[in-house]
């Protein structure tokens, strides 16, 4: 005779009954069907309840056994001895990502995180843990994982010119530990000062106080930093084929000029390329660091190109500053976690990186197009995530600013990145957001600038 209960667990025929067996049985322990203490039916009794095969039942049971849901004995019935935990409740956590509660997204800094190649990473990830060899889970090299910089720094050489090898290519959790690392060691070295881009991104900014370098804002216009002004500094922090937010790009006559500079006073000249490898004209421009390798050091990311939770930057060194920057890591975390880098390596090694630039590319170059034919007076070289807009000589930042959050706009303003005053502006991007989205943003922000445009004309009597 059957012994225990008769249990609501409903099989579809057209896949693996163990499975669900296992879910049906956990869903009737967690809602109080099956209370701690009841016993459950044996394994052939279960069996043919279901009409399943005896050892579909025992590898059911096992399961939940292992879990500790239930007691299994010799010679005694199952015996539901625990509940499980109960579900998380994912709507009552707070959202880490403050962007994303915002109705349109028109950061400046982040690309359309909808087209992370989730296959190909994943398959990337997949092939890299089948590969890695123990002492590959090990802590590993300070200066970043060999099999990534073996990639990377050729991937560099071909697509942006820098003379990168595999010795002096580093790796770090995103260009801003990059940059903290480097100025660290500079300031170790006897460096005080070092000169910025102003305006220029505030988290950069923040990022280079923050190793204890006196950081002195530099004058920026059309062509780019304004290199006779740099003054009695150390070294200098520059992103010359983009400059944020207005999107200038370096003049060659200025290129030239700073690497004389920093050759001059055997300084260094720090190149920031945040996202130029984001290009939608035909002329590529290299970067800055081929004209004098010894003196420049380039640092990149995964975050603008890929996604920035990946955490994945770079830093391409002069050689007499590998061993310090890499003795610096060490002595903050030994090394960085190195499971994410073998994937990025397979990633580039398999040629996914270049097509994903590709694709992404042109993407971005038809959205920036949505930007220039919704509001004509967008200005920046065609790179990057971002336009800039200058707003009326008698606009009011702040108040174009408010009024765009208030319709749930994320936007930037030119003097939220200055430690100076600059002219008004906005810095948007318009890479995060699938097309039809991004015109209702620009109707949305367009609306915005006129609003405050117009009350400013009424002025305030016109309202009483």
């Amino acid at each position: 005779m059957s012994t225990g209960p008769l249990l609501a667990v409903e099989l579809d025929r057209s896949r693996p009954p163990g499975t669900q067996i296992e879910h049906g049985l956990r869903r009737l322990i967690g809602s109080g069907s099956l209370p701690v203490g009841t016993v459950l039916p044996a394994t052939r009794t279960l069996a043919t309840d279901l009409e399943v095969s005896r050892g579909v039942a025992v590898r059911a049971y096992a399961q939940l056994a292992a879990e500790g849901y239930i007691r299994l004995r010799r010679g005694a019935p199952p015996l539901v001895v625990a509940t499980p935990p109960a579900p998380l409740a994912w709507d009552a956590v707070e959202e880490d990502v403050a962007v994303a509660l915002a109705r349109y997204n028109l950061r400046p800094d982040l690309p359309d995180l909808s087209l992370f190649p989730r296959g190909e990473w994943l398959s990337s990830s997949r092939a890299a843990l089948q590969r890695a060899a123990n002492h590959d889970l090990a802590y590993g090299e300070p200066f970043g994982a060999a099999e990534l910089r073996h990639q990377l720094a050729p991937f560099l050489a071909r697509t942006r010119g820098v003379v990168a090898t595999p010795r002096n290519t580093g790796i770090f959790a995103g260009s801003s530990q990059g940059l903290l690392v480097l100025c660290s060691v500079l300031r170790e070295q006897g460096a005080r000062r070092i000169a910025v881009e102003d305006p220029g991104h505030r988290w950069r900014t923040r990022t280079l106080a923050a190793s204890g370098l006196e950081v002195v804002p530099v004058q920026v216009d059309g062509n780019g930093l304004a290199v006779d002004a740099l003054g009695d500094v150390d070294a200098v922090v520059v992103a010359p084929d983009h400059h944020f937010p207005t999107g200038a790009k370096l003049s060659p006559e200025r290129r030239r000029a700073l690497v004389d500079w920093a050759r001059a006073g055997d300084r260094l000249v720090i190149e920031h390329d945040y996202d130029a490898h984001l290009r939608y004209d035909r002329s590529a421009a290299g970067a800055l660091q081929p004209l004098a390798p010894d003196h420049v050091a380039y640092v990149g990311t995964a975050s603008a190109v890929l996604a920035p939770t990946l955490r994945i930057g770079w830093a391409v060194l002069p050689l007499r500053l590998v061993v310090p920057v890499a003795n610096a890591m060490f002595a903050s975390m030994i090394a960085l976690p190195r499971l994410g880098q073998h994937a990025f390596a397979e990633f580039v090694a398999r040629g996914y990186l270049d097509r994903h630039v590709r694709r992404v590319r042109t993407v971005y170059r038809r959205r920036r197009e949505l930007v220039r034919a919704a509001i004509p007076e967008a200005r920046g070289c065609a790179t990057g995530l971002f336009v800039s807009v200058p707003l009326r000589a008698d606009a009011d930042e702040a108040i174009v600013l408010g009024d765009a959050r208030r319709r749930g706009i994320a936007v930037d303003g030119v003097n939220e990145h200055s430690s100076s005053p600059q002219p008004p502006g906005l810095v948007v991007g318009f890479a995060a957001q699938p097309d039809p989205t991004l015109r209702r943003a620009l109707r949305e922000l367009a609306a915005a600038m006129r609003a405050t445009h117009v009350d400013r004309l009424r002025g305030p009597h016109e309202y009483e």
